[in-house]
């Protein structure tokens, strides 16, 4: 089923503002309430988890879909995520509500899946600052010994360009990079291999996808570590990071002028279309 536009459209208009714990603390908690809100309208389960940072306690907001078969409850979950703070001084419509946007989307599908394994919806408090949020649940789920079938995290996904040289290229990128800004990124390192090709294949029939893998942990290439998907990188579990590459194509990148009247509408349905056709082939299939 295609995206519902127009509840794409009501999201971004909600998400929109800067949602920062200093400067825009209120409407940063405003947003957390929507989503928590959102993903319990959805049927999933939802839960906080909390943790201390800059001085007080923040929270990521959890909402899990069940798996429909019971023989599968033990499988390993799919973790689709995005974070939804901001930097200071920007209102943050790419950077990062069309990305909750898309989440909220496949939220609202997911009830019409028959799912084989779990999948945890989460909202990241604090990405802005040092991963914080995302870093103390890659670590929680470290210590608990928890295992995951991997996390795709969008960061970025609604601004594209039609127009040659609309793309720049990240310094020390190994494969060529299309020169016209309207394809997503689907970056890995190693240990995600196997995850960036599944979900790269799965959504290349709904938009142009340029898939990379990097060496380690994306030690000698920084600008691909530059959201929570590192989190889980350093623990050890394969992630995936979905972007439109950011300040490489998005001249509103972390400024006040990245407004709602900047995104591509159909860019990020697009991108909503495709990432619920990787969901479904990574955890629709039920497994033995």
């Amino acid at each position: 089923m295609p995206v519902d536009r127009h509840r794409l459209k009501d999201d971004l208009h909600r998400l929109v503002g800067e949602r920062h714990p200093l400067s825009s603390l209120i409407r940063l908690q405003e947003v957390e309430t929507y989503l928590h809100r959102q993903f319990t309208d959805a049927g999933l389960t939802v839960t906080k988890h909390s943790f201390q940072a800059l001085g007080g306690t923040y929270h990521n907001v959890i909402g899990t879909a069940r798996p429909t078969a019971q023989p599968s409850q033990s499988a390993p979950p799919l973790i689709l995520a995005a974070h939804f703070d901001t930097v200071q001084g920007s209102p943050g419509a790419d950077d990062n509500a069309s990305a909750l946007a898309v989440l909220l989307s496949i939220t609202r599908q997911v009830r019409a899946m028959t799912l084989g394994r779990p999948i945890r919806f989460i909202a990241f408090n604090l990405e802005e600052d040092n991963l914080l949020g995302s870093a103390a649940y890659a670590a929680l789920l470290r210590k608990n010994r928890e295992t995951i079938h991997g996390a795709i995290v969008l960061e970025c996904v609604g601004y594209a360009s039609h127009q040659h040289n609309s793309q720049k290229i990240p310094p020390g990128v190994p494969i060529a990079v299309p020169t016209t800004g309207n394809f997503l990124a689907v970056i890995g390192n190693e240990r995600s291999q196997a995850l960036t090709g599944a979900v790269a294949k799965a959504m290349q029939s709904h938009l142009p996808i340029v898939p990379l893998v990097v060496p380690g942990n994306g030690e000698k290439l920084p600008d691909t570590r530059r959201s929570d998907h590192t989190s889980f990188w350093e623990q050890g579990f394969p992630a995936v990071m979905l972007t439109d590459t950011a300040n490489f194509r998005n001249p509103h990148y972390h400024r006040p002028t990245d407004t709602l009247d900047t995104l591509n509408l159909d860019f990020i349905a697009s991108v909503a279309d495709g990432v619920t056709a990787a969901v479904i082939a990574l955890a629709g299939q039920p497994t033995a």
